[in-house]
């Protein structure tokens, strides 16, 4: 089964000192730059996904700040795609679904930012579109959440998303099982 890589929004802004700092941030780019590697090795197309917010209330991803970049421990080589999204589904209004099926990709292996958000959203709808979903979650990263007066935490969180999706969207795994799937 042909897969391809999609790293999402591992932009600056979610790094310390960034406007949207997420929890364990660093820890999950470390992971994303091993399996980035990982698949750079296995010759499997790579997509980067950025984040470009165009609202006007924007306080994080605004265009042409270096807060939106990709960050440089997943920065894309040359020929590998980017491709510049506006929602939360890196499907949506882009052209990543003709792509991957031009290019005959059947999996899609998932990573980035953020869990509850474009994590949860690009997964979904990658196996609403019949693709074969796989997240690595310790590559993943999101923050603390409120719900009805309470903070929830970042890790409480990532575990109820990685959990709902791996219920029946996707196959949820950490970076080192997914590597030893490779040799």
């Amino acid at each position: 089964m042909k897969s391809a890589l999609i790293l999402i929004d591992i932009q600056n802004d979610y790094f310390p000192g960034g406007a949207m700092e997420l929890a364990g941030i660093n820890q999950a780019a470390a992971c994303a730059r091993e399996l980035l590697a990982a698949c750079r090795q296995d010759r499997r197309p790579i997509f980067h996904v950025q984040h470009l917010a165009l609202g006007p209330g924007a306080t994080f991803f605004r265009p042409d700040t270096a807060g939106a970049e990709i960050h440089e421990s997943v920065r894309p080589l040359p020929g590998e795609a980017l491709v510049r999204k506006h929602y939360p589904n890196a499907f949506r209004d882009t052209g990543l679904l003709e792509v991957l099926q031009g290019a005959g990709v059947e999996e899609v292996i998932i990573a980035g930012a953020m869990s509850h958000m474009c994590i949860d959203a690009t997964t979904r709808a990658g196996f609403d579109f019949g693709f074969t979903c796989t997240v690595i979650h310790d590559a993943c990263a999101t923050r603390d959440l409120a719900f009805e007066g309470r903070t929830i935490p970042a890790g409480q969180v990532h575990g109820a998303f990685m959990a709902a999706l791996g219920m029946r969207y996707a196959r949820v795994m950490a970076l080192k099982e997914f590597l030893s799937g490779l040799s």
